[in-house]
C-alpha cells in the first residue's frame, strides 16, 4: 500500500520558512522525504535553518527573496527546476489601529500576503502544467476571516483576500490538476506573537481555547501535510481551521 505521507521526490517551496509556522512546515515536508525549498527576506536565518537540517540528513536549501517585490518572485520560483508543492506561508502584520495605517504599510501587508500568492502561483503554473499536477497550499487566519483582532485591520483585510482567492484559483485551475487549498490558524505560540515570554498573558489566553492550550507550529505543518497528501486528493477550495476551537460559539 502507497504511503500517501511520503513526499520522497517532490520539491516543496514554502515562503517565510526560517521561523515560526513556517519552520514548521518545513521541517514537516523535509522528515517526509521532499526536498525544501525556503523562500524567506531573511536569508542568513533561513540558511542557518537548511544547514540544521541538512546535517540531520534532509534536503532543504534557502533563497533570499522580497515577496514584496513581484519581479524577484518570479524568478524565485523560476529558477527551481522542479515544483509540486508551493506554500505561500510569509507574512506582514504589524500591530496598528485603524487610524495609523498608512499607504506603506497597507501597501506593503497587502502585497506580502495576497498579492504575492497570484505571483507565485503565476510563476508555478508552467511547471504544474508540464507535471500535470500541482498543489497550492496557504497558511491564512481566523483573523479577517471569522474574528477580528484591533490593530489588524490591514491584515485581516489581506487574509479575507487569500480566502477568496483559495475558492476562485481553485475552480480556475481544477482543470490543471492543481488543488488549491489553506489552513487558518487560530493563537498559535510563535516568536510573532511577541508575548512569548509572558506566561500568565500566555495562561490567559490558553485558558479561553477550548482545548485549552495555545496551537503550536507543528500543529498547522500537521494540516499542510495532510491536504498535500493523497490523503486529501479530493479536496480543493477549502481552508481548515485549526484555532483550538476559539471560534466555536458560545451558547
Amino acid at each position: 500500500m502507497p504511503n500517501d505521507l511520503d513526499f520522497s521526490g517532490q520539491v516543496v517551496l514554502v515562503t517565510g520558512g526560517a521561523r515560526g509556522i513556517g519552520l514548521g512546515i518545513v521541517e514537516a515536508f523535509a522528515q517526509r522525504g521532499a526536498r525544501v525549498v525556503i523562500a524567506d527576506r531573511l536569508l542568513e536565518q533561513a540558511q542557518a535553518v537548511a544547514a540544521a537540517l541538512s546535517v540531520q540528513g534532509y534536503s532543504v536549501e534557502a533563497v533570499g527573496v522580497d515577496l514584496a517585490e513581484a519581479e524577484a518572485v518570479f524568478t524565485c520560483v523560476q529558477a527551481l527546476p522542479q515544483l509540486d508543492i508551493l506554500v505561500h506561508n510569509a507574512g506582514y502584520f504589524p500591530l496598528t489601529p485603524f487610524e495609523a495605517i498608512t499607504p506603506a504599510i497597507l501597501q506593503r501587508t497587502l502585497a506580502v500576503n495576497l498579492s504575492a500568492l497570484f505571483w507565485l502561483t503565476q510563476a508555478a503554473l508552467p511547471m504544474f502544467r508540464q507535471q500535470g499536477r500541482g498543489c497550492v497550499l496557504v497558511t491564512s487566519s481566523v483573523t479577517g476571516n471569522r474574528v477580528g483582532y484591533p490593530g489588524l485591520s490591514h491584515y485581516a483585510a489581506s487574509k479575507a483576500g487569500v480566502n477568496g482567492f483559495i475558492r476562485n484559483a481553485a475552480l480556475e485551475l481544477a482543470p490543471l490538476n492543481v488543488r488549491v487549498n489553506g489552513v487558518e490558524p487560530g493563537m498559535i505560540a510563535t516568536p510573532a506573537m511577541g508575548n512569548l515570554g509572558d506566561a500568565a498573558l500566555n495562561d490567559s489566553i490558553a485558558s479561553r481555547v477550548p482545548l485549552g492550550r495555545l496551537g503550536a507550529a507543528t500543529d498547522i505543518a500537521g494540516a499542510m501535510v495532510f491536504l498535500a497528501s493523497g490523503l486529501a486528493s479530493y479536496i480543493t477550495g477549502q481552508t481548515l481551521v485549526v484555532d483550538g476551537g476559539s471560534t466555536l460559539p458560545e451558547v
